[in-house]
């Protein structure tokens, strides 16, 4: 079987989509199948290229027996909405012109954001006569209007206009949570068309973390002293000035070091609010490793899963999987009818406060301090729930339903 997958983001980039992307094509082409990924220069989560790739038009290079298609694209250093929006553009652009000069490919994985790309694949998928299956790991419309981040109606409009193409030309629309899937059917997206295909995580390879201590000696972090983490993209919708705040409001009744890993458009403004607290007790990094990151895990007493209110309700932060894989118990701060809330409710293993509220985060971060049979047995919840979303489970059955769809066999 010939997949072609195509999205933005890829290898070796190591936070959020890129992930998904790399080890879906590694897999299938693991599994004997040709296999061409077409996505940009790496740029995410800094929103800046590395130098040999500036001015660069296109390449292919092979990585782990996958052809990869690289295709320019305008980054812009500081991502405004509407920079945002030209990045996406440019993206589908050149990328549609590389997919037209590709040989044909017997299915289409076309990964969203960004959006505009289901109308470019309704493009070349009819002129290549193949299925594309339209995967979302954002409702981007629904998180432009719920966060304010575009205020013109004709815009949003735009958007919902292209998100209902989209989902109309597709042969398959498949979404990361039940959440999303049950918003696909509010939208309109017919029941056999819609197929759920969750992140993943590599629970076998994760239940034997790292032993505790080689994150805090590395960084010179006192053996008794509770580490509370976030580690992940530092945008508009973690709302991680609220974590800031809790820090702020812990430091003197329950000491803690608070720890923030990641890059993203927000990251310079948080730094600037923590120098004006001058907050002692926070620690900043950048895009951790994933040995680094597992590590800080593994030492982590607490971990942050943040969202801000309108930031959308029908995705699961992948962040989570990892988390909970590792056996650490989580506070989230997420609206009741958000797929994060449902889950913690689910699966037991953390507690919930409202989105930015930080004295009822300050206050869940300190009742789980101070009890560690309670957070062990969380601990032990998560890596019960999150074994429904196995690599070794997930990935597999995709591929089978890959091939269905290619045979005409979908089955929806």
């Amino acid at each position: 079987m010939k997949v072609n997958v195509w999205g933005i983001n890829y290898h070796p980039e190591q936070v959020g989509i890129a992930v998904y992307n790399t080890e879906l094509c590694q897999f299938l082409a693991g599994q004997g199948h040709e296999v061409t990924m077409v996505t940009s220069f790496p740029y995410y989560p800094d929103w800046r290229k590395r130098p040999p790739d500036r001015g660069c038009l296109f390449r292919s290079e092979r990585v782990e027996q996958v052809e990869v298609r690289r295709c320019w694209h305008y980054v812009p250093a500081e991502p405004t909405a509407i920079k945002r929006m030209l990045c996406e553009l440019t993206f589908v652009i050149t990328s549609t012109v590389t997919q037209l000069l590709l040989p044909r490919a017997d299915v289409y994985v076309v990964v969203s954001p960004p959006l505009l790309l289901g109308l470019a694949a309704w493009g070349v998928t009819s002129i290549k006569r193949s299925p594309f299956i339209f995967h979302v790991q954002d409702l981007q419309p629904d998180a432009a209007a719920g966060l304010g981040m575009l205020k013109h109606k004709m815009l949003v409009g735009m958007l919902y206009g292209l998100e209902s193409l989209a989902y109309d030309k597709a042969s398959v629309v498949s979404g990361i949570s039940p959440e999303m899937c049950r918003a696909f059917h509010r939208k309109g997206v017919p029941d056999s068309k819609i197929f759920l295909l969750p992140n993943w995580v590599d629970c076998r390879t994760l239940a034997r973390p790292p032993a505790r201590g080689s994150w805090r000696r590395r960084h010179g972090i006192a053996p008794d002293m509770p580490i509370v983490s976030y580690a992940g993209n530092i945008g508009v919708k973690q709302g991680l000035d609220t974590v800031l705040e809790a820090a702020r409001l812990l430091a003197a009744r329950s000491p803690a070091i608070f720890v923030i890993a990641g890059e993203g458009a927000c990251k310079r403004d948080l730094l600037a609010l923590a120098e004006r607290h001058k907050l002692g007790n926070l620690m900043f990094f950048g895009v951790l490793s994933p040995e680094e990151h597992t590590e800080l895990l593994a030492d982590s007493d607490v971990c942050l899963i943040t969202q801000k209110r309108g930031s959308g309700a029908a995705f699961l932060p992948s962040k989570l999987l990892k988390t909970l894989a590792v056996g650490r118990p989580v506070v989230s701060n997420a609206a009741p009818d958000s797929a994060l809330y449902e889950a913690v409710a689910a699966g037991g293993f953390g507690l919930n406060v409202a989105p930015e509220d930080a004295g009822e985060l300050a206050e869940a971060i300190s009742l789980l301090l101070s009890d560690p049979g309670r957070r062990a047995a969380m601990g032990a919840a998560g890596r019960q729930y999150v074994l429904q979303f196995d690599k070794q489970e997930v990935l597999p059955r995709f591929a089978a339903d890959l091939q269905d769809l290619v045979r005409g066999q979908w089955p929806g």
